[in-house]
């Protein structure tokens, strides 16, 4: 299994993005996205100058249903 990277949110947005998921809504620093095809909500918590831990970068994708493989070649 590849290792997962710390990367920021912003970049986390666009691979989900690329998945066909939309911005359905912004609950504080919190963006809502949708994906229609699928049926899944995730939520990603967005905070400026911060970069996202693995951990929720992991559960992030396990909910959104994106294999780790497929999100590295989406960077």
């Amino acid at each position: 299994m590849p290792k997962i990277p710390i990367i920021s949110a912003r970049k986390l947005v666009k691979v989900l993005k690329k998945k066909g998921f939309v911005l359905d809504h912004i609950l504080g620093s919190h963006h809502i996205f949708y994906n229609s095809e699928s049926k899944v909500t995730v939520s990603v918590p967005v905070h400026k100058g911060r970069d996202l831990g693995k951990g929720i970068t992991l559960s992030i994708l396990k909910d959104a249903k994106v294999a780790i493989e497929e999100f590295t070649e989406l960077l």
